[in-house]
């Protein structure tokens, strides 16, 4: 097993994927196919040791939790790119204007050479399969940095990757901030980042010093607006899993929700009933994933120690008397929050939900217009003209209608963030180009017309194409 610990196997590594790559300039389709189905028989024959794994590293993760979020989600991910591969490689046709007939024009996409990505903890498979899912489509190499949280998976995914693939073409890279940092400094071909938007700022300047392109998968505060018009329960049935997946531990979880103030205590007992039908117990229950660390757990009292210290009405929507001695957390509902708490500051991350009241849907759109571009944004409404205000008057990386967090899911919806939350945008073709260079081509035959140009200026065919294009 090769497992990438230090400065100098870093760079040894690197070193052998650019030299690979020399020798391996545009992998055949068949030879991409050939990687994808590799990729997908690690990911079902292993299914199990995910399990186990992601488990171990949470202090309890979920079963379904990790095959909704990791599994399910990964192996989707490279049927779609098996399935829509060749197309994706074929040349893309351009439109040449009759000045510069006869020639065609067309758009070839070509392997951008050495990947680097950085996984976060949350879904460490997803969030590092996916984007190399992509890489491998696109014919790249790829170096993995995955997040020191997750020691007993990366140990997994070193083994298994070392078995499927060579260093050169795949290598897994593990350590903490020192070797992230020494990570993104490295000259790749394009760096890929999914973390907060602190470190992202981090990543980027790294990467500027040598023009390495970046995207950049952050993520910040996601609201969700409920229309006057819905009923409540509905509405709650359209959010609750989005939120609870991984116990909130999700970078397009909804983490605060706008509802008409006259219906925010009914709001709070449609919470309460779906929530303990879905969890009748926190503690001991195999469904209910566990916050990350004692860290993490920590961060998350704080701001709810903050939020009740400052007046909001805390409700726990299953309390429980031992919460103390666990990480497993009840989702818990604030109201009467305000922007001077820290909950209403920071991304949450975690099984708290501030909600807020408004009289009109204008005073939610102003609000999220006046705090950095979110993630994702949520809108529960049947009404088409309410649908279409919030659409065309924020803005967020991707939205849900009637449905939450499971956009990131579906493989033809390219995936991004914008401003604060990120850039560029991956999954399905959008992640096929992220990872390639799109060259443009234009070609001339035995026929060129192009001397006609030529000086001296001033002839009439130069009067005469003036005449026709200057206008």
């Amino acid at each position: 097993m090769t497992t990438i610990t230090t400065q100098l196997a870093l760079e040894d590594a690197f070193l052998q994927q650019k030299q690979y790559f020399a020798n391996h300039t545009y992998p055949s389709y068949d030879q991409r196919v050939s990687d994808l189905k590799k990729l997908k028989a690690l990911m079902i024959n292993n299914q199990q040791a995910f399990i186990d794994a992601m488990s171990d590293d949470f202090g309890h993760r979920s079963t379904e939790d990790t095959k909704i979020g990791d599994i399910l989600t990964t192996v989707m991910g490279i049927n779609y790119s098996i399935k829509h591969l060749k197309q994706w490689m074929k040349p893309e046709k351009k439109h040449i204007g009759i000045l510069f007939q006869p020639a065609k024009g067309e758009v070839v996409y070509q392997p951008k050479g050495v990947i680097g990505i950085i996984a976060p903890w949350n879904y460490p498979v997803f969030l590092a399969f996916g984007p190399l899912t992509a890489a491998l489509a696109a014919g790249d190499t790829a170096m993995i940095k995955m997040s020191e949280y997750t020691p007993k998976t990366n140990h997994l995914l070193a083994k298994l990757i070392t078995e499927t693939f060579p260093v050169e073409q795949v290598a897994i890279v593990c350590g903490e901030a020192a070797m992230a940092a020494s990570f993104s400094k490295l000259v790749f071909d394009h760096l890929f980042f999914t973390g907060s938007t602190g470190v992202g700022k981090l990543v980027m300047k790294a990467a500027a010093e040598n023009l390495v392109p970046v995207t950049l998968e952050l993520g910040g505060k996601s609201p969700t607006i409920i229309d006057d018009d819905i009923d409540i329960k509905t509405a709650v049935s359209r959010l609750i899993l989005g939120k609870t997946l991984n116990s909130g531990q999700t970078c397009v979880a909804p983490d605060y929700v706008f509802c008409p103030e006259n219906k925010v205590a009914e709001l709070t007992q449609a919470f309460q009933m779906y929530y303990q039908s879905m969890y009748p117990k926190v503690q001991g229950n195999e469904d209910c994933t566990a916050i990350i660390n004692p860290a993490q757990k920590a961060r998350i009292d704080g701001l709810l120690a903050n939020a009740s210290e400052q007046g909001a009405t805390v409700t726990s929507l299953q309390p429980e008397s031992d919460q103390t001695q666990s990480r497993k957390m009840p989702l818990t509902l604030l109201t009467n929050v305000s922007d001077d708490m820290t909950v209403m500051q920071q991304e949450i991350f975690g099984p708290l939900l501030p909600i807020i009241g408004y009289k009109d849907v204008s005073e939610a759109i102003d609000y999220i217009n006046s705090k950095p571009r979110p993630l994702a944004l949520y809108i529960c409404s049947f009404n088409k003209s309410f649908q279409q205000q919030i659409l065309l008057n924020t803005h967020a990386g991707g939205v849900c209608i009637n449905d939450a967090a499971f956009h990131v899911a579906i493989d033809d919806l390219p995936f991004g963030g914008i401003g604060a939350s990120g850039m560029g945008q991956y999954h399905g073709s959008e992640g096929f180009k992220t990872f390639s260079h799109g060259k443009s081509v234009l070609s001339r035959g035995k026929i060129s017309l192009g001397s006609l140009l030529f000086p001296p200026f001033g002839k009439r065919i130069h009067k005469i194409l003036f005449a026709l294009f200057i206008r």
